[in-house]
């Protein structure tokens, strides 16, 4: 059965499906409550697992956020389950904006400060301004030039203050290929 497109939330560069709000407060949902928050020491995650039993639920998820990856089935220790990562610019670029927008401290504080734990830890890599510890303010150290970042192997902070809510509606306009 053909979908219409104009069934469908919306549609990116590519004729790409973008996720309707809906199902991205569904996989916040998941994340908040089997979702860990985390990395490897040198590049950040977020790691979905569950049983194998929920493995319609992982194909949903591929089908709505391509850029993850399912891994699995595992047979552990007795445990059997599937795994989900999202990891790099789909991670930056697709999921933080999500995360940044419905995972708040007022739905769940534990899961928004293992988010926020994970953010400090890998700012660099996310490519994020470091927070201080008091008022969750970015510091007001200077960003630096294109050419001091390229010195430093480092890439250009966005100089345009864009909220994670703004690179969204941009990803959804011109999603990444």
């Amino acid at each position: 059965m053909e979908t219409h497109p104009s069934a469908w939330h919306s549609w990116g560069k590519g004729g790409v499906r973008l996720p309707t709000d809906f199902e991205k407060g569904f996989m916040v949902g998941l994340l908040v409550g089997e979702g860990h928050f985390g990395g490897d020491g040198r590049q950040p995650q977020v790691t979905l697992r569950m049983h194998v039993r929920h493995e319609a639920l992982f194909i949903w998820i591929e089908r709505i956020f391509p850029g993850g990856k399912v891994y699995g089935p595992y047979n552990h220790d007795g445990r059997h389950y599937f795994q989900w990562m999202a990891r790099g610019s789909y991670l930056r670029e697709v999921l933080m904006p999500i995360l940044d927008e419905y995972l708040t401290k007022q739905l769940d504080a534990a899961s928004a400060e293992r988010y926020d734990e994970m953010k400090a830890r890998y700012h660099s890599r996310l490519r994020l301004v470091a927070q201080t510890s008091v008022d969750n303010e970015p510091e007001s150290a200077p960003t630096p030039t294109a050419q001091e970042s390229k010195r430093l192997g480092r890439p250009e902070l966005n100089r345009e203050g864009s909220t994670a809510a703004e690179i969204f509606d941009r990803l959804r306009r011109e999603p990444p290929l």
